[in-house]
């Protein structure tokens, strides 16, 4: 069977473009004529998106996992369907999640595929969001709950829209978010359930945030870094603490430094508990989320905000690029025609 698929064709040096991806036909692997061999193919049905991407496609990858290199087929999260099987363990028409990446189809082990109940959640494409990240930091980590004012930033994108949701159902006092226009700060208050929200262009952080926690937060949820940080800390009680989850003013930029050091003295004189983090989506993890994301969308407490972009496997890298300018809103994923 040949199938398309997305590789890196040059590692992202500054901004990235069309020009780092490429098209290839391949062969498939995994013809199955009736006997058990374990390996499986799968039709990719939903690729997933995610600005952490970036980083892995970088020249100089500055975390702790393998870096894509030109040539390889970029390796993401994906939800398909089964189409042969030379499995016990999996059937023709099983739905399953991989890391197999932005092609058509793939072949493999069916130890490699996990196989997903279809009946969880309204569209296959709610496996694909960023929520075990989002409940890791704001339950497991920053440990939100009852009475707690909570400030998320870059809250309307795939992580934030949800961590802010979670703080709110594990009974925070007050929830607010920043976001990158007028229209995305609406949409967290009108749609998601924030308290108040704000566009961080709209004036100094710390201006917006002592008007809208005048008595100061408990809790920061951080994916953006640089003057969010800083205006947090200035916003902080004493004892506040940070989930610290991303970067993305630095990231985004392709600044030498995109890791910055946070400052942690100015946190440490205001008594601020720093919780930087890394989500690895251990089982336990995903079965967290699962569990507590099932049940808020059947109780009406919780919103799947999510952008899915139709078209064939070719669309997939301009769909990563318009992501990373904050075209969408929410989790975004590609559904493959």
């Amino acid at each position: 069977m040949i199938t398309r698929e997305i590789r890196l064709a040059a590692p992202v040096t500054g901004e990235p473009g069309p020009g780092h991806f490429t098209v290839a036909e391949t062969e498939v692997d995994g013809e199955v004529d009736g006997e058990v061999d374990g390996e499986v193919t799968v039709r990719t049905d939903y690729v997933g998106l995610a600005a952490t991407y970036l980083e892995l496609m970088r020249a100089d990858c500055r975390i702790p996992v393998p870096a894509w290199q030109p040539g390889d087929r970029v390796g993401a999260a994906v939800v398909g369907t089964v189409v042969r099987s030379g499995s016990p363990d999996l059937a023709v028409g099983d739905l399953v999640q991989s890391m197999t990446g932005w092609s058509e189809y793939s072949a493999g082990p069916a130890a490699q595929y996990v196989k997903l109940d279809r009946g969880l959640f309204p569209d296959p494409s709610y496996h694909l969001g960023q929520g075990v990240t989002a409940y890791y930091g704001m339950a497991d980590v920053a440990a939100v709950g009852e009475g707690d004012v909570v400030f998320v930033s870059g809250a309307a994108g795939g992580v934030g829209s949800l961590a802010g949701q979670i703080a709110r159902c594990r009974g925070a006092a007050r929830v607010i978010g920043s976001a990158g226009s007028p229209a995305k700060a609406a949409y967290l208050v009108d749609e998601l359930g924030y308290d108040a929200a704000f566009d961080y262009h709209d004036g100094p952080v710390a201006d917006r945030l002592r008007e809208l926690a005048p008595e100061g937060i408990t809790v920061f949820f951080d994916v953006v870094g640089g003057e969010q940080y800083d205006a947090a800390v200035r916003a902080a009680r004493p004892g506040a603490r940070f989930a610290l989850c991303g970067s993305l003013s630095h990231q985004l930029g392709g600044d030498a430094d995109r890791f910055p050091e946070p400052d942690r003295a100015a946190a440490g004189a205001r008594g601020i508990e720093l919780l930087p983090f890394s989500c690895h989506h251990t089982p336990e993890q995903v079965a967290a989320w699962r569990e507590h994301f099932a049940r808020w969308l059947a109780e009406g407490r919780f919103v799947f905000p999510q952008t899915v972009v139709e078209g064939g496997i070719e669309q997939v890298p301009g769909a990563f690029l318009s992501l990373l300018k904050g075209s969408y809103r929410g989790n975004v994923a590609v559904r493959l025609a």
